[in-house]
């Protein structure tokens, strides 16, 4: 049995948010539970990041809305955001999630998505709705939405590192149970 419980994963860059919520997943998919939100995966030219895909973990349907090709009004570093591709699958998975799933997923709420209003409204809506989450949050950004997050009371933050990133996805998966760790 699931409990309410809504988790935050935060991390620096790179230190392995997507990839612990990943594992959660797959390991929770075991369990026949219905997942849905979203999840951005870096796009690489060998080793360098050059954009992000959004993917709607319940149609599976996916857009590119940060590139380092797309012009756009809206630049984070080097990447134009196209914020209609993020609200086209991204708010849409959010909204889906709500009405559809047992677990909702929001990877992740960090400097490029929160740009988007339509974005930070439908992450404000899926937190008050009652049903266990796992967002994985931007550690260093001061954007009033993540504030938010993180000081609400029912949202355990838990902290990847490398020396735990293996050892997370378990822990997590048991708060998910109701076993205090």
């Amino acid at each position: 049995m699931i409990t309410d419980i809504k988790i935050g994963i935060t991390g620096l860059p790179g230190s392995g948010k997507t990839y612990a919520l990943l594992r959660v997943i797959d390991m929770l998919k075991e369990e026949e539970l219905q997942i849905g939100g979203m999840i951005d995966e870096p796009i690489e030219e060998g080793r360098k990041k050059v954009g992000f895909t959004v993917r709607n973990l319940l149609t599976g349907e996916k857009e590119v809305f940060a590139s380092t090709a797309i012009e756009s009004k809206i630049m984070v570093g080097k990447m134009g955001l196209d914020l209609a591709k993020l609200e086209q699958v991204g708010v849409t998975a959010l909204k889906e999630a709500i009405e559809k799933c047992d677990i909702i997923v929001i990877d992740e709420v960090g400097k490029m998505e929160v740009e988007s209003e339509a974005f930070v409204e439908a992450v404000k809506e899926t937190l008050e709705a009652e049903k266990p989450m796992i967002i994985t949050l931007h550690k260093k950004s001061r954007n009033p939405l993540l504030q938010d997050i993180r000081r609400r009371d029912d949202v355990r933050i838990l902290e990847v590192t490398p020396t735990n990133r293996n050892l997370l996805p378990y822990k997590i998966v048991r708060l998910m149970h109701g076993e205090n760790d």
